[in-house]
């Protein structure tokens, strides 16, 4: 199958498909939508705990990732490693997360989120991911995987951004 026909073919769009500009515009519009409402949402859950929208993301890191090191929690975030140290301690001191020798190298420190206090989290999400879950219906399995491709192009370059802007 080519690249054209399977739905991937980039350039060879922009011959076929003259509305492309429209709904590339349209796209970018609801990504700086979406990034300004998640910024928003997130920013208002922090609220609720007294934490910085930065703390609650590298919480949602530890998470979906389990217990990481700083320096993992640096690559992950796209954070300055000496940025993640005083954010570890914030954390600390509120009581989400602590900090425990790695089980093989004992040189290492890995930061492990404490479930009891996730879970202290977990009811401010309940109707947002209810309705997520209910937009997924609204789309075929195929549209699905689509979004899912973009998405994560999307989020794999703006890390990447953030690298350069922070290295």
């Amino acid at each position: 199958m080519s690249e054209q026909d399977s739905g991937r073919g980039g350039a060879q769009h922009q011959d076929r498909d003259q509305d492309r500009g429209a709904v590339v515009a349209a796209l970018t519009a609801a990504g700086r939508d979406s990034s300004a409402a998640s910024v928003a949402f997130h920013s208002a859950i922090a609220a609720q705990q007294d934490l910085g929208a930065t703390e609650t993301k590298t919480l949602d890191l530890l998470e979906r990732h389990g217990p990481l090191t700083a320096k993992e929690l640096a690559e992950h975030s796209g954070l300055a490693p000496a940025s993640v140290t005083g954010l570890v301690d914030r954390l600390e001191r509120k009581g989400f997360v602590r900090r425990v020798k790695h089980p093989t190298d004992k040189r290492r420190v890995l930061v492990e989120p404490r479930p009891e206090k996730l879970a202290e989290l977990a009811p401010l999400f309940d109707d947002w991911a209810r309705e997520v879950h209910e937009l997924y219906e609204e789309f075929t399995t195929e549209e699905l995987a689509t979004i899912t491709r973009f998405l994560t192009g999307a989020t794999e370059r703006q890390r990447a951004a953030t690298r350069r802007l922070t290295e």
